[in-house]
């Protein structure tokens, strides 16, 4: 049997997901193929998404604008302040700074949000029967073959699909991206990040800390009660060590990083660590497949842009489909508004980062 869509999104994390519903908000016909779900936020188990991504404004509006930021603004919360904190352990030490948001007018700069909350809160929506999305339980999209006037997906069950476009959010290593022939830039850095959950005595008071350290940052963001998440970036030989502590071993180490800022750290969730790589695409879209989130670019979680940019793809994406001309969404005009309207956004953010 062979379906037939406008856009069918590869990919079920939260890029992919946005991508699907503002697709299916701007009047498109859309199916989303990826592994079947259940929601973890709150069970926390094996496999269970430790990572917090700060969102900032435009992501906010686009949940908004999708109708999930209710669902999700109980799990979040708002990042009114950052503050800088030279730890480099230099003679000459940078003096402590602190950026409010109301200095810019703004009640936040943004919200801190559970990963896995997100992506909870995004198939729920997608799931819902109204939502306009046709959701495809697949263990895996095995294979992509493109034509000329459409790309089909074959699953590991062995059912096709076929559409326009695909949006591939497939990840760093996308089958969508190799299958339209797009090459990419990779690097690697000799760092590694940890991220946990803790919590503290004292009230974070909505300021996100930014203790900047010769290997990297060590930063806590607020999370709802006096509860913070860390990213500590590391060298791999220090974060080796640092997993391997004893809870209380590592408590006693984030207490002693914080410098009391926080007063007496408590309850260190469960520790993660990823490997500090980038990716970029050498173009973001090409022969009816349009990248989105890491498909086409993977940075170091440094001044939270990854997830930002990866939502930015979603609604640049909805837009170029919403103003095509053609009713073929997937015809080269529509793939070339949108690469050109990604590329600055993404090389601008990964130099960035990469300095």
């Amino acid at each position: 049997m062979k379906y037939t869509f406008q856009v069918l999104v590869v990919g079920g994390g939260p890029a992919g997901l946005s991508a699907a519903l503002a697709l299916a908000k701007c009047g498109a016909t859309v199916a989303i193929a990826a592994p079947p779900h259940r929601p973890t936020y709150q069970l926390g188990g094996a496999g269970f998404d430790r990572r917090t991504a700060a969102l900032f404004g435009g992501s906010i509006a686009l949940l908004k604008n999708l109708g999930v930021w209710d669902a999700l603004a109980p799990f979040s919360q708002p990042l009114e302040a950052i503050r800088i904190i030279d730890d480099t352990g230099s003679i000459l030490r940078a003096p402590e700074v602190t950026f409010r948001a109301s200095e810019a007018g703004l009640d936040a700069f943004g919200y801190n949000v559970p990963n896995a909350a997100l992506t909870d809160v995004l198939r729920a929506a997608a799931s819902a029967p109204k939502s306009g999305v046709t959701v495809i339980d697949t263990a895996a999209v095995d294979s992509i073959e493109i034509g000329e006037h459409t790309a089909t997906v074959t699953t590991r069950e062995g059912e096709r699909y076929s559409a326009q476009l695909i949006a591939a959010a497939d990840g760093r290593n996308s089958i969508c991206r190799a299958a339209a022939g797009i090459g990419t830039k990779t690097w690697s850095y000799q760092q590694t990040a940890i991220v946990c959950a803790f919590s503290h005595s004292r009230p974070h008071r909505n300021i996100s800390t930014e203790f900047h350290r010769t290997s990297g940052p060590f930063t806590t963001v607020p999370m709802p009660g006096r509860v913070s998440s860390l990213v500590w970036v590391a060298t791999p030989d220090d974060a080796s060590q640092a997993m391997a502590l004893s809870t209380d071993a590592i408590t006693a180490v984030i207490e002693q990083r914080l410098q009391g800022l926080l007063g007496t750290v408590s309850n260190v969730g469960p520790r993660a660590a990823f490997t500090l790589s980038g990716l970029t695409a050498d173009t973001f879209a090409q022969n009816r497949v349009a990248l989105i989130g890491e498909a086409g670019h993977v940075i170091p979680p440094i001044g939270a842009q990854g997830l930002n940019l990866g939502l930015r793809d979603a609604a640049a994406l909805a837009d170029c489909v919403a103003e095509a001309a053609n009713a073929d969404v997937g015809n080269p005009d529509v793939l070339r508004a949108y690469a050109s309207a990604r590329a600055p956004d993404v090389a601008s953010r990964v130099w960035g980062i990469d300095v």
